[in-house]
C-alpha cells in the first residue's frame, strides 16, 4: 500500500490544486484531514473515490452528507465538535481571568468557519456582559503581529478562536503568549502541553484514532455510505498549572475542581 500526502501549510486556497493532484493517480481512498476547507476540496476532486474526513462544524449544515446515520454518497467522518464550544471557552477564561474587562479574541479570517465561531462567541459575550476585541492572523506573519499588537493593547485574557491553521502553529502561538504574558485558553490539549494556560475542547487523537480506523474499513471493502458519521462525545479541559506560575495567574479552586487534567 503507498499513501501519498499533500500539506497546504495553512493556505486554504491551495486545497483544490493539492486535491486535484492526488486525484490524478489511481486512488483508493481520500483522506481529508484539517477541517472544512479539506473536505470541500476533496468533495469536488471526486464523487464517486471514497472520502474520509476528520474536522469541525456540522457535516450536514455544510453539505457533505446527507445525514450522521446515513451520510449517503462517497463521504463519511469523524466530527470533532469544533463549532459550539467558543462559548464554553470564554466562560471558563472569565472565570480565570474575572478582572478582565476586554478578552481579545484571535480568529483567522480565511477559514470557512470562522463566522460561525465568531458569531457563537460574540453572542456569548453579550449575554455575559463581557466586551471582546478580534484580533486577525492567517499567516505566520500575522501572528507575531497580532500578538505584538495585543501586548500594546496590554491585553488581559486572549481567546484563540477554532482553526486548523492555528493548530498547525501552535508553538509559536504558545511561545507568543507566554512572552507577551497573556493568559489564554486554546482548543485542543495539545496546546495546553506545549505550555498554553489551559485548553477545552474534544480529544485530538480520539479524533484521529477513529478517523484513521475508518480509512482501514473502506480499503478493506466497506463502503462511506454504510459508516454514520462518528461524533465526538468527550471533552476534555486541562491546566497548565506551572504556566500559571509563569503569569501569576492565581487558578480559582473551582476551575482546579472540574479539570480533567491539571499539568504541573
Amino acid at each position: 500500500m503507498q499513501i501519498e500526502y499533500r500539506w497546504a501549510e495553512g493556505q486554504f486556497e491551495r486545497l483544490p490544486a493539492l486535491a486535484a493532484d492526488l486525484m490524478r493517480n489511481p486512488i483508493s481512498v481520500l483522506a481529508a484531514g484539517g477541517g472544512a476547507p479539506a473536505v470541500q476540496a476533496a468533495k469536488e476532486a471526486t464523487a464517486t473515490v471514497p472520502i474520509v474526513f476528520v474536522g469541525g462544524g456540522d457535516p450536514v449544515k455544510l453539505g457533505f452528507v446527507a445525514s450522521y446515520n446515513r451520510p449517503g454518497g462517497n463521504v463519511t467522518g469523524v466530527n470533532q465538535l469544533t463549532t459550539g464550544l467558543g462559548p464554553k471557552r470564554l466562560g471558563l477564561l472569565r472565570e480565570m481571568v474575572p478582572t478582565a474587562a476586554t478578552i481579545h479574541v484571535l480568529v483567522n479570517p480565511t477559514y470557512s468557519l470562522t463566522e460561525t465561531h465568531l458569531t457563537e462567541v460574540q453572542e456569548a459575550a453579550r449575554t455575559i456582559g463581557q466586551r471582546i476585541q478580534l484580533v486577525h492572523a492567517s499567516t505566520e506573519q500575522d501572528l507575531d503581529a497580532a500578538f505584538a499588537t495585543m501586548a500594546q493593547a496590554r491585553a488581559s485574557a486572549l481567546l484563540v478562536g477554532a482553526d486548523p491553521f492555528f493548530n498547525s502553529r501552535r508553538d509559536q502561538i504558545v511561545a507568543l503568549a507566554a512572552r507577551h504574558a497573556i493568559p489564554a485558553i486554546y482548543e485542543w490539549r495539545e496546546f495546553a502541553a506545549a505550555g498554553g494556560l489551559m485548553s477545552y475542547g474534544t480529544s485530538l487523537s480520539d479524533a484521529y484514532r477513529q478517523f484513521g480506523n475508518y480509512v482501514g474499513r473502506i480499503l478493506r471493502g466497506e463502503r462511506p455510505s454504510d459508516l454514520p458519521v462518528l461524533q465526538l462525545t468527550r471533552f476534555e479541559f486541562v491546566i497548565n498549572l506551572k504556566t500559571a506560575k509563569a503569569l501569576g495567574v492565581k487558578i480559582p479552586d473551582t476551575l482546579l475542581a472540574r479539570a480533567d487534567e491539571v499539568i504541573e
